[in-house]
């Protein structure tokens, strides 16, 4: 609603009106099939472009002036990485590489072909991503799923565009509108700035899943190592390893690492240490129990391999009992293909799955991860501990000692949710790339000081300064961001977290008196995620950028806010009772009345133009 409502205040022209008032259910569950004679399908597919045309990746030129400010360029080298752009332009596609760029090419598929071969349309709903040593960006596609059905066939190949449909209220199912391959996204996506004619890379030896971030470990006559995580409930944390080495970190002929190597999924044991498995044909099958999930439910690949997908399943005899009585030994046993490449691609196509059939451990959504080059360590924002109807973060690992212990709790007191953590993951051997063991440990807990917590919740982009601190964002979710809080015990520990005002960004030493300590350091704009923490070269700014303001109530009307009491804590643990002025709706940036909330870039600097820290 925000989005229609605001469209015509920020571009300057309006969307076809009314089109979607006749759509039964407001879903479309066959767009192409809709009579081309119906005057609203050339509509509503315009409505679709100008949607997908702000789900991409925007690349921007800025410089500082005279007066210290930053201010845009305007270079040739701008540009829009969207479906809208490579759809009205096949220049303008995406490319791929790697083992899965065999399936796209794949003649004979199982199911869906788009007909582009290893071209992709575009890309969307891209996250965080990292700036790699040789001065590319590798983006993160997320929740690719919103769009395309996720699960694939035994060969990699995709489901029909049609088996999301397109619900009108939400744009979501956009891959039914534009009949896009499911299998094309989800992926880490490369992007040179410098190379105006650059729209993007999908290298698949990354893996196909939730993607948020990436992280580099990039050390001259050593093997890649690229992390990254899956922001889903029991997404795992994985590791590519590039099979040639590298010579010049600097060189920009180390994309080519990314084409090729090994990707592994990490596997967490209680006493802090933790190995590497390699998501490859020969790897035995151990899949994850349900047993072993806070949520008691856990997705493997479908036994029956001729309908494929998923299958879930809640008891752990079925889990053992059909993969044993199938047969299913390896990995590989789970797909197919023409060849080591082709079988190869459709394991990396079906990763999260993948994962979960060889025992990686589930963790509570993985965000953002950033490496320490000059102490090699990974640090993991895991956003939050909970249960799921699908898969789950492992209940040996991360789920909380009271967990279930308490029968006589209310069922909100013993909800398994926690808000977040960030851990460091050292790998050994002096975090050498190649290193396939690892140590790993809790570096800040969310939560709230009373309960030992560090005072935030949902922890998720991350930034390392050049002195080695750490600084983080949170990502509490728009429709819990200051919902009043009176009743503490018949609440669950999710919605607790209206407690924690807008969402904020947070200081955290690693070294001196105050290690470990989480310092706030700004507030963001009301029903906004404050995301992109990334410093300046010279480290005298810090760029955030706010994101989605006002999601929920849209343009904020005659400044309009509304009282709301909160129920807190001291931190000793005492009670009191806290009164807000909430806004309803957001004017940010613009801050003027009844203008409408747009995302925006900020740059943080000290006023002496000093560096930050």
């Amino acid at each position: 609603e925000t989005y229609l409502e605001t469209f015509p205040m920020v571009m300057g022209y309006s969307l076809p009106d009314g089109v979607f008032d006749e759509i039964e259910g407001n879903v479309i569950r066959d767009f192409p099939a809709m009579d081309e004679g119906d005057p609203r399908k050339a509509m509503i597919k315009s409505i679709a472009l100008e949607g997908a045309a702000d789900m991409g990746i925007s690349v921007i030129s800025v410089e500082r002036n005279n007066n210290g400010d930053w201010v845009r360029t305007f270079s040739d080298r701008d540009r829009r990485i969207s479906m809208t752009q490579a759809l009205n332009d096949p220049a303008k596609l995406s490319k791929s590489t790697g083992p899965a760029s065999a399936v796209f090419r794949k003649q004979n598929k199982i199911g869906f072909d788009d007909g582009l071969a290893d071209k992709c349309v575009g890309s969307y709903w891209n996250c965080s991503g990292t700036t790699t040593p040789w001065g590319t960006v590798i983006s993160a596609e997320e929740w690719h799923d919103a769009h395309v059905y996720g699960p694939v066939k035994a060969d990699g190949s995709s489901f029909p565009p049609t088996t999301i449909p397109f619900v009108t209220t939400t744009f979501s199912g956009l891959g039914n509108i534009f009949e896009l391959a499911g299998n094309k996204y989800g992926w880490g996506v490369e992007v040179d700035p410098e190379n105006k004619d650059d729209y993007g890379t999908k290298h698949t030896m990354l893996g196909r899943y939730h993607h948020e971030a990436f992280a580099i470990n990039c050390k001259k006559n050593r093997p890649l190592a690229v992390y990254a995580g899956d922001d889903s409930r029991g997404g795992h944390i994985y590791k590519m390893i590039s099979r040639a080495k590298v010579s010049d970190p600097k060189s920009k002929s180390n994309s080519r690492l990314l084409e090729e190597g090994v990707l592994h999924a990490a596997k967490f044991s209680n006493d802090g240490t933790g190995y590497w498995i390699p998501l490859i044909p020969d790897t035995a099958l151990e899949p994850v129990l349900p047993s072993k999930s806070i949520g008691g439910t856990v997705s493997l690949p479908n036994p029956d391999r001729v309908k494929a997908g998923v299958e879930k399943y809640t008891k752990d005899d079925d889990v053992n009992s059909i993969y044993r009585d199938i047969g299913f030994k390896k990995l590989g046993d789970l797909y197919q293909g023409d060849d080591e490449i082709e079988l190869q691609g459709a394991i990396l196509i079906d990763a999260h799955y993948a994962a979960n059939a060889v025992g990686a451990t589930g963790c509570p959504r993985p965000e953002d991860c950033e490496f320490d080059d000059n102490k090699g360590v990974l640090y993991f924002a895991f956003t939050a501990i909970t249960g799921g109807s699908s898969d789950s973060p492992d209940r040996e690992i991360f789920a909380w000692d009271d967990f279930e212990a308490n029968t006589n709790l209310t069922d909100n007191q013993n909800d398994p949710y926690r808000p977040g953590i960030i851990v460091k993951i050292e790998d050994d051997n002096n975090a050498a790339p190649e290193s396939l063991t690892f140590k790993w440990e809790t570096l800040a807990m969310g939560g709230e000081p009373s309960d030992g917590g560090a005072g935030w919740a949902s922890p998720d982009n991350l930034e390392i300064d050049d002195k080695g601190n750490l600084w983080m964002v949170t990502d509490i979710s728009s429709e819990i961001l200051n919902e009043s809080v009176t009743d503490r015990d018949g609440v669950s520990n999710s919605t607790i977290r209206g407690i924690y005002s807008n969402n904020s960004a947070w200081f955290i030493p690693t070294s001196g008196p105050y290690l470990g300590q989480s310092l706030p350091f700004a507030i963001g704009p009301i029903e906004a995620e404050l995301c992109g923490l990334q410093f300046s070269t010279d480290q005298k700014t810090l760029f955030l950028t706010p994101q989605h303001p006002g999601v929920i109530n849209g343009v904020r009307r005659d400044m309009a806010s509304e009282e709301r009491r909160y129920t807190m804590k001291t931190t000793d643990g005492r009670e009191f009772t806290q009164i807000r002025k909430v806004p309803i709706g957001s004017n940010w940036p613009s801050k003027e009345p009844n203008q409408p909330p747009r995302s925006s870039i900020v740059a943080v600097r000290r006023k002496n133009n000093k560096p930050i820290v």
